[in-house]
């Protein structure tokens, strides 16, 4: 695979994920998108299943992931994928490479937001390790299923909040939070390495068909956001004055870099409002992308 630089469609931040899919028939086609009980994750699952795809959901437990799943029509089922226990990834992992002979569409959709004291999984802060090391994990178990399908997609869903990440980028001395800790700034770090895996995963990916690209959905209200204070949520209101998103909006982005026929040759690029747009400096830096990917290697490298 070359990386082709997108070009803009007609498609803008008040498409929703149905009219982005309409005419696409995916039957045959298999996709897993994490965090798939609730907001854009289910609004994915539930689209990408109408237009024929099998869908594979994935939540915390499998009751919760059931619970989703059957709501939904069409070819779904449930996973159990605890992001911050990396033996609940690698077990779904697992049956996923049981199950699937190839996946076409791996949606790394789940993440937290804003959480409002440090917390740390297995010493590692932890927004970055739920929004970044587990997906880590499982993209890198999962990459040989990504690999058989015709033309495999990684989508890492970032956020425009990537740009309030520190200074340096990506604390490496700091991953812990002991040093420092601010629920915006560790938020905006975890956001920054999910566009840097994009860039990572194409460096890797060179001379496939598989591509890995990351997004910005949009300001929507969510459960993503239950950590967020009324005063920042204010904040986010009236600086968002008029950009705020629906749901069927929010997952409108994540449906077009999975599934558009358009972009079977773009990796590597950040997309918001349906198209590609430009991300921060750190987001474009190719020795920080490369640095993250090794140091995440050590993080979970006794289930690699």
């Amino acid at each position: 695979m070359t990386s082709q630089q997108p070009s803009k469609n007609h498609y803008n931040r008040k498409s929703t994920a149905e009219e982005v899919t309409t005419g696409l028939d995916l039957t045959g086609k298999t996709a897993l998108v994490t965090g798939c009980n609730s907001g854009i994750g289910f609004e994915t699952m539930r689209v990408l299943a109408m237009r024929g795809a099998e869908v594979i959901g994935t939540a915390r437990s499998l009751d919760t992931a059931r619970d989703a799943c059957a709501k939904v029509k069409g070819r779904v089922r449930p996973v159990a994928c605890e992001l911050t226990d990396l033996d609940s990834v690698a077990r779904c992992a697992d049956e996923v490479v049981a199950s699937a002979p190839s996946l076409d569409m791996l949606i790394c959709n789940a993440g937290v937001m804003m959480l409002p004291k440090l917390e740390q999984v297995r010493g590692i802060e932890k927004q970055f390790f739920t929004n970044h090391v587990g997906h880590f994990l499982l993209v890198n178990r999962l990459l040989d299923r990504v690999k058989v399908a015709p033309q495999g997609r990684i989508v890492l869903l970032s956020s425009e909040g990537h740009r309030f990440a520190p200074k340096e980028g990506i604390q490496f001395d700091n991953l812990s939070g002991q040093k420092g800790y601010g629920a915006l700034k560790a938020y905006g770090q975890s956001k920054l390495a999910n566009i840097l895996m994009a860039v990572g995963l194409t460096e890797r990916l060179k001379g496939t068909a598989v591509t890995a690209n990351a997004l910005h959905p949009g300001v929507i209200k969510t459960n993503l956001t239950r950590h967020v204070s009324s005063i920042l949520m204010s904040v986010f209101s009236v600086v968002a004055i008029g950009q705020t998103k629906s749901i069927p909006q929010g997952a409108a982005t994540t449906c077009v870099v999975a599934s558009d026929p358009a972009l079977a040759r773009v990796s590597g690029c950040y997309f918001s409002d349906c198209n590609p747009k430009t991300p921060s400096a750190h987001a474009r830096n190719a020795a920080l992308a490369e640095r993250l990917w090794t140091t995440s290697e050590e993080l979970v490298k006794s289930y690699l």
